[in-house]
């Protein structure tokens, strides 16, 4: 019998229909997508205070962000709104230029991230490595937690004990049941306590005044010249890369959760999308949230874009028209809700003492650094980049060790010859000391190189192979390349004495 290998299926499941057919299943996307929203807003007001601009900013882009993604996106049940990596990025231009040139960039990044979407940039999601991306998920989980330092520190000492009871209710209310999602009853159950107690704590409406009005549609006024995109251009590429690969990083991490396969161009697509249309109701713009999509995906179990589309609504309702009852919601009950969300996040296998025992030590190398330096950056972007370099250089260096040189002199009738074996793969790593390998003094007047075992996957192997024969008929010598299989002898015919190198 033979099998094939298919090509993965992209069919959620459950589908968005049959949540709704399912009374069951529609309760459980319905309440994660409040859970959801009720813990986008304080992250919403905080970016913008890292983008500096007001805090409805942060909250109408989460809302058009959360919409939009949830008909345009790849990924059900991922949440996009507004990011912290994203306002690190375009608070610079803010600052320098304004507010509306803030938008006009977030526009011009959506266009770009079109663009790098149609280009298929998301194919490039295969080159990085597990190890990154365990690194990735750490760091991930870190940052979540460092962000809830500042609500528990300088803070009336009643929160403690009120972020571990929500603490307590998430960790043993699922052995019980889990219809209600644990986030969600953790919430209430603090702020209907905190309010019947009058307890003094700070509460979400400390972060920020919240909006009381619908966001309105308008084209950014700035002037529509090659100035005022040279202004925006660099700002607007760093935020579309940054989204992307934060977004597909992201949505790789929902595929292992829920064993399910995303569309990662479409999300690239969706994510453009859904940035312009976030500058054009006055946001600035986001990507995919690892934390809420977390609360949403491992807390509340939810699967569909149901889940994503009604966070994004419960989002604009509870801050336009629920404004007051959700300002009174303790800060304690949702840094509860974040610090379950870290510690699930952390991948605690990758640094058991027996994962590390038997996992190679460049492997344990490059999570470390991709944690470290995402940390100690604040950028996801930053740190995967770092990652994969790293992994790239580990891996070559390993690799280039595979390509060995065997040397025997052998007789052809009353002529000896040198012959010299090459077995590996042969590329720039493997093939720079290529010519250190031969013996050009000590060797008879005809060598025959047998490259049988081994594969040239580069101009650098090429280049060395001329040096080697130059070196032989300096020396009025005759070197001859044998058993190159046909992939490397076209390359060899097509670069052979064309290179300048071989002197």
């Amino acid at each position: 019998m033979s099998s094939a290998i298919t090509a993965p299926s992209y069919r959620a499941h459950p589908t968005v229909l049959e949540a709704l057919r399912s009374p069951r299943l529609l309760t459980r996307e319905v309440l994660a997508g409040l859970v959801v929203a009720m813990a986008l807003i304080p992250e919403a007001i905080s970016f913008s205070i890292i983008a500096g601009v007001d805090p409805r900013v942060g909250l109408f882009s989460s809302f058009v962000v959360a919409v939009s993604i949830a008909f345009l996106g790849g990924r059900p049940a991922m949440i996009s709104a507004a990011t912290g990596a994203v306002a690190l990025v375009v608070a610079p231009v803010v600052k320098n230029y304004g507010v509306e040139y803030l938008f006009a960039a977030v526009i011009l990044a959506g266009v770009f991230q079109v663009a790098l979407g149609l280009l298929g940039v998301a194919k490039l999601m295969r080159f990085i490595p597990r190890s990154v991306m365990v690194g990735f998920v750490n760091a991930l989980a870190i940052l979540i937690f460092i962000a809830q330092l500042p609500h528990l520190i300088g803070v009336p000492w009643l929160v403690y004990p009120l972020v571990a009871v929500g603490i307590l209710i998430m960790v043993f209310m699922p052995r019980f049941t889990k219809v209600v999602p644990a986030p969600l009853v953790a919430i209430i159950l603090i702020t209907v306590a905190v309010v019947v107690t009058g307890l003094n704590v700070p509460n979400v409406g400390d972060e920020g005044e919240l909006p009381h009005s619908l966001p309105q549609f308008l084209f950014p006024a700035v002037p529509l010249t090659f100035e005022t995109l040279g202004r925006i251009a660099p700002y607007a590429l760093a935020m579309a890369l940054v989204g992307l690969l934060e977004s597909l990083m992201t949505a790789k991490l929902v595929d292992d959760i829920t064993d399910t396969h995303s569309r990662k161009t479409r999300e690239s697509l969706g994510q453009g999308v859904s940035n312009l249309l976030s500058g054009l109701f006055g946001g600035m713009g986001g990507c995919a949230m690892i934390g809420q999509t977390m609360i949403n995906v491992k807390a509340s179990g939810a699967r569909t874009r149901i889940s994503t589309f009604l966070a994004g609504v419960f989002l604009l309702i509870l801050v336009v028209a629920l404004g007051d009852v959700v300002a009174i919601i303790p800060m304690a009950a949702l840094v509860a809700v974040m610090i379950m969300v870290s510690v699930g996040t952390f991948d605690w296998h990758s640094i058991q003492p027996a994962t590390l025992k038997r996992m190679p030590l460049g492997e344990t190398i490059v999570m470390v650094l991709t944690v470290i330096v995402v940390v100690l950056t604040n950028n996801l972007a930053i740190g995967v980049v770092v990652g994969v370099i790293a992994a790239m250089v580990i891996f070559a260096k390993r690799v280039a060790h595979f390509a060995t040189v065997q040397r025997t002199i052998r007789s052809d009738g009353d002529e000896a010859v040198a012959y010299y074996t090459v077995t590996g793969e042969l590329f720039f790593a493997s093939s720079n000391d290529l010519t250190t390998q031969f013996d050009y003094a000590e060797d008879p007047d005809r060598i025959v190189i047998d490259m049988t075992g081994s594969h040239i996957w580069d101009a650098s192997t090429v280049a060395a192979l001329d040096g080697i024969t130059t070196k032989y008929e300096n020396r009025g010598k005759a070197a001859t390349i044998e058993g190159l299989n046909d992939a490397s002898t076209r390359m060899h015919e097509r670069l052979a004495g064309n290179l300048g190198g071989g002197h």
